[in-house]
């Protein structure tokens, strides 16, 4: 395409200059081709066959011609088994695969005695063609003869001799008059008579919804929230995808339900258990989760499996549609401010099962572990059950947080130590904390055999933080680590191995279990393991352990966010149903505020704690003033209390004192203890008193 250029000179230019500015001018592009009519044609039937009214018209197309192919598919089966024994042996292979030979036996007596009714039937057949020929000659005979005798009375009557034959020509009458209506309505009746047999298939196939779930009407095809009846559940096994169990619920055919026990309600869902036929195990329908779920209409987390002790057998419950997904009740320790804790006897209220019933955890001389992924609400389930056991008065917390933003600050006040933070420091003095109560377990097994101690609740959030921990004391030994050197480790696997006897625990919170933030003697020394949403089912493995898992145990199941403070727990301090290893745990919302009071109501039924926030590690000490400390506000505290703070406020100076050494230190200071309702105790304003005339004499004397 050639360009006009054209040469301007300015008004102040000579006349000879050469100074010239170029204009170009472009032509105008060329008008836009139309387009071809081919083309427009195309795009208009891509349009309609994309349209949505083009595909239901298609999916109506195909769904009444199955309707209606398949109606006669259902049709001609059941015609085939009303003829044959085929019904019969189906029910025989049904009860053999089942085990129940009672039931087998029954049905082939049945099956015998309807081919023996057949038989005899058949037989008949034979002799009725001769049967049928004499019985009409005879019939006919005698309706002739009664005829005409009624013709001879009516003709005696008539006086009219030819009134004889009138009742057989009435008859003869009244047969052609039939043969003439039989002429008239054959012909309508041969070409309708194939579309009433159609119409009459295609409503057998309607009934029986037979055509693929894409062609159904969407209310049909959803199916969503539908009840669970034992039709659906033979129907979603058999469509699972496992060859063998397909091909037995075929042999079976609608006898398939014989595998199912009763469907029973459970909380807000139903439960049925599942015997398998031979040659398919409970592995093989556990891995199939998410693809059974859909086939029951609902989705991966409304369906758990588990296994129960009967042999080749799964446990299915199923959840209403949408259930799941509505919060539960507040807990029991918020609604009911009278509610107060036994440590021994009692069980925390923790939340609800997925049958909707209280579930209620004991802590009694057992460790707990509770681990999954960040923000799921570790802290919060961790947390109730040290609020629970915070009501009796005679429990006592040692608590490392190890995430330092105050979800444990309401303890202020009500733990003896609390240590909050993040750095490395903080580890350092959470585990000499958790050092001081291994020096107060020793004390407590080398006591004189039948002491009874109180529970010491050894706590740590974010224990992941304490296991990574790289710094190393002045002697090189690391502080986390799995190494036999690991100051960590050790205290821990310590309490673990010997700490029970003696009502010592230790309560770990993790997030993501790996074997290097969670060391395997660590997790397994726990006995209540609970695990919230992991990311894969190796984590799961190392929460639980293998038992749960292999169980049925699926935290690795559960959604990230959406199922946040729903917990799977392996302990035998829950009520868990018979048979299985685990069982699902939507807990307790309690948030900060509740939390805090609480604690307030904790703290009223104690005589006052002096919260340590900080590990003393100096080698001179002032065991008065540390007497003091201890006892803190209340206005006398049991020699033995004062004993146990005392080692955990510093296990190297105080970790084997006696009460001997405790009453020679009162003595000295002229401060002694004294029996009150026959027990021992040391009073805080002798201490007081004793405190201020030694620091008053020692002022004097330096003056």
């Amino acid at each position: 395409m050639s360009e006009n250029v054209v040469r301007l000179h300015k008004a102040s230019d000579p006349p000879d200059s050469t100074a010239v500015t170029t204009l170009t001018v472009v032509p105008d592009a060329p008008p836009a081709r139309p387009v071809p009519l081919w083309v427009r044609s195309g795009r208009a039937v891509k349009t309609a066959v994309t349209h949505e009214r083009t595909r239901s018209a298609g999916r109506a197309v195909v769904r009444h011609g199955l309707y209606t192919f398949n109606g006669g598919r259902i049709a001609a089966r059941r015609a085939w088994d009303g003829r044959t024994g085929s019904r019969y042996e189906r029910m025989i292979r049904a009860a053999e695969a089942a085990g129940n030979l009672e039931a087998a036996e029954e049905w082939e007596e049945r099956l015998q005695r309807f081919r023996a009714a057949r038989h005899h039937r058949r037989m008949d057949l034979l002799h009725s063609p001769v049967d049928a020929a004499k019985g009409v000659a005879v019939g006919a005979g005698m309706s002739v003869g009664v005829l005409v005798a009624l013709g001879v009375v009516l003709a005696i009557s008539t006086g009219q001799a030819t009134d004889v034959v009138t009742p057989l020509t009435a008859t003869i009458d009244f047969i052609a008059l039939l043969i003439r209506i039989v002429q008239v309505v054959w012909g309508p009746a041969v070409t309708i008579g194939p579309f009433l047999a159609l119409l009459a298939l295609w409503s057998v196939g309607r009934k029986q919804h037979a055509a693929p779930q894409w062609a159904l009407p969407a209310n049909v095809r959803s199916g969503e929230g539908e009840p669970i009846t034992p039709s659906i559940v033979v129907k979603a096994l058999r469509d699972l995808g496992v060859p063998a169990l397909a091909r037995a619920i075929k042999e079976m055919g609608d006898a398939g339900a014989s595998m199912l026990g009763p469907i029973t309600i459970a909380g807000c869902g139903v439960e049925v258990d599942v015997t398998l036929p031979s040659g398919v195990s409970t592995n093989e329908v556990q891995s199939k989760r998410r693809k059974l779920a859909e086939n029951l209409t609902r989705h991966e987390h409304e369906v758990f499996i588990t296994i129960p002790q009967a042999a080749r057998t799964v446990r299915l419950w199923i959840a209403d549609s949408g259930a799941l997904d509505e919060p539960i009740g507040p807990s029991p320790l918020v609604t009911d401010e009278t509610l107060t804790a036994d440590y021994k006897k009692g069980k925390a209220p923790w939340g609800q099962d997925l049958r909707g019933d209280a579930a209620a955890l004991s802590l009694y001389q057992r460790h707990l572990l509770i681990t999954g992924l960040s923000n799921q609400g570790k802290t919060v389930a961790l947390r109730s059950l040290a609020l629970w056991l915070a009501l009796d008065r005679s429990v006592e917390f040692l608590i490392g947080d190890l995430k330092g933003v105050g979800d444990w600050a309401m303890f202020d006040g009500l733990a003896t130590t609390l240590i909050q933070g993040p750095t490395d420091e903080h580890v350092i003095q959470v585990t000499e904390m958790v050092e001081g109560a291994v020096d107060e377990m020793n004390r407590r097994i080398q006591a004189p055999p039948g002491t009874t101690f109180p529970a010491l609740i050894v706590l740590v959030d974010e224990a992941q933080m304490a296991f990574m921990c790289p710094a190393k004391d002045e002697d090189k030994r690391p502080y986390g680590g799995s190494k036999a050197n690991s100051r960590y480790f050790m205290a821990v696997r310590k309490i673990h191995n010997q700490g029970r006897a003696v009502n010592v625990l230790m309560w770990q919170g993790t997030q993501d279990p790996t074997n290097e933030n969670l060391p395997k003697l660590v997790r397994e020394g726990a006995h209540t393991r609970a695990s919230l949403a992991l990311g894969t089912e190796s984590q799961a493995r190392m929460a639980l352990g293998d038992k749960a898992v292999d169980g049925g145990a699926a935290p690795n199941l559960l959604r990230p966010g959406l199922d946040r403070g729903t917990l799977v727990v392996a302990s035998d301090g829950i009520t868990i149903p018979a048979g299985q290893s685990s069982i699902t745990v939507r807990t307790h919302y309690v948030d900060d505020d509740a939390a805090t009071a609480i604690t307030d109501r904790a703290k009223a039924l104690r005589d006052g704690v002096t919260t340590l926030h900080a590990i003393d590690r100096t080698e001179e000490r002032d065991p008065l003033a540390d007497i003091a400390a201890v006892i803190g506000d209340a206005p006398r505290v049991r020699t033995k209390d004062v004993l146990a703070r005392l080692a955990t406020r510093n296990a190297g100076a105080y970790g084997e004192w006696s009460f001997i050494d405790l009453k020679r230190v009162l003595d000295d200071a002229g401060a002694e203890p004294y029996k009150s309702d026959g027990v021992m105790v040391v009073s805080r304003d002798r201490v007081a008193r004793a405190l201020a005339s030694r620091d008053g004499g020692d002022s004097a004397s330096a003056e």
